[in-house]
């Protein structure tokens, strides 16, 4: 067989895996599922699968899968990897076991009918400690946090991109909001050697908007290499309200939206094809109009991946409330509350039982809303 016909039988089955994907891009930046228009408002389950890394015998991300979609929460955005550089100590020794783990995560979801957007490399540190490599090599084609990131993007997609339940793939969490700060040197990464860190940090560790925007350039061309067809998000938040300021200039100005939206589009490179944003704020909350509009504008849509409030207070609950009532208006295709089910933070966790589970209720009608239009 030659080479030129051996390359079309590997893009043909890659094809056929990839045309799986229940979640797909629609006209003017919507989104489809199963081929027909779809919004939805789903949950992050931050630790379904680090809770089972740190210890096998932890199988509890069943029942809160269970409990989802009891709910009717049709999917769920989560932490595929290891935290800190010593959760990967089992990806890097028995890679075997790593994944039997996270098959379990995968089928568990897939038997409760929820499906899922894994974030790859949450915590921006994580990589280039665990190879010994400070922050900027990020966005070095050669060096060992690329090498590492391509290999775990070939393993984890490959392993997973045949399986319907995978709805999105993400790149990590809030990057570009450690990107060219004046007070850097404040914001470097947390030191924990313990953990998997260094001991001491540098300028080197301080993230620039250039160093950013490659690194999820280097890692959106790594999944399409293997998934040809899954949207693709960054899993940024929202850019700072003073992002091109500090991009161009240090300095904290206020952006105007026509400047937000630069940057959007700026953290949003091809060949990501959709956008991502994070609510927590009422200025987060009065930029989904512009974020739609470039939506649109770049085919490309909108996924609010965290939204949500801390504490039980009153003024609190309305927050929540109207942080909803933006999402249903202004027609957001994909939306996940912060958070499902994690008790290192008690102040935003819901669960079924615990007093904050009205929020659960409150998406799950909202679900309810959006399938009866």
């Amino acid at each position: 067989m030659n080479r030129l016909l051996i390359s079309f039988v590997a893009l043909f089955l890659l094809a056929g895996n990839a045309v799986q994907a229940q979640i797909t891009i629609g006209p003017n930046a919507t989104v489809l599922k199963n081929e027909k228009p779809f919004r939805g408002i789903g949950v992050n389950y931050f630790d379904c699968f680090v809770r089972t890394l740190n210890d096998g015998n932890d199988t509890s991300y069943d029942k809160g899968f269970a409990t989802l979609s009891s709910q009717g929460i049709p999917f769920a955005r989560f932490c595929c990897s290891g935290y800190w550089p010593s959760d990967m100590r089992l990806y890097q020794s028995d890679r075997g076991e790593y994944f039997r783990r996270l098959d379990g995560v995968v089928r568990s979801a897939e038997k409760h009918g929820v499906g899922l957007i894994p974030s790859l490399f949450w915590y921006f540190a994580c990589v280039p400690d665990l190879v010994g490599e400070p922050m900027d090599q990020w966005a070095n084609p050669r060096g060992k946090t690329q090498a590492y990131m391509r290999d775990y993007v070939h393993d984890v997609v490959t392993r997973y991109r045949d399986r319907p339940t995978i709805w999105a793939w993400e790149f990590g969490n809030e990057y570009s909001l450690e990107a060219s700060l004046p007070n850097a040197k404040e914001h470097r990464p947390a030191v924990h050697p313990t953990l998997g860190t260094p001991d001491h940090r540098s300028e080197r560790d301080e993230l620039t908007f250039e160093v950013v925007r490659t690194a999820f350039v280097a890692f959106a061309k790594e999944v399409r290499k293997h998934d040809p067809v899954r949207i693709v998000f960054t899993g940024d938040s929202f850019p700072r309200m003073a992002a091109w300021h500090l991009k161009n200039g240090g300095t904290w100005e206020r952006d105007t939206p026509e400047q937000f939206s630069e940057m959007l589009d700026y953290l949003t490179p091809d060949p990501f094809n959709g956008l991502s944003a994070h609510v927590y704020k009422v200025d987060d909350r009065t930029r989904l109009t512009q974020a739609m509009i470039v939506s649109r504008k770049l085919n490309k849509p909108l996924f609010v991946g965290e939204f949500g409030v801390p504490g039980d207070a009153p003024e609190q609950a309305i927050d929540f409330q109207q942080h909803l009532k933006a999402i249903l208006d202004q027609q957001i295709p994909l939306s996940a509350l912060w958070v499902f089910d994690f008790t290192n933070q008690p102040e935003f966790s819901v669960n079924e039982t615990n007093s904050r589970n009205w929020q659960l209720e409150s998406i799950a009608e909202a679900n309810r809303t959006i399938r009866a239009r």
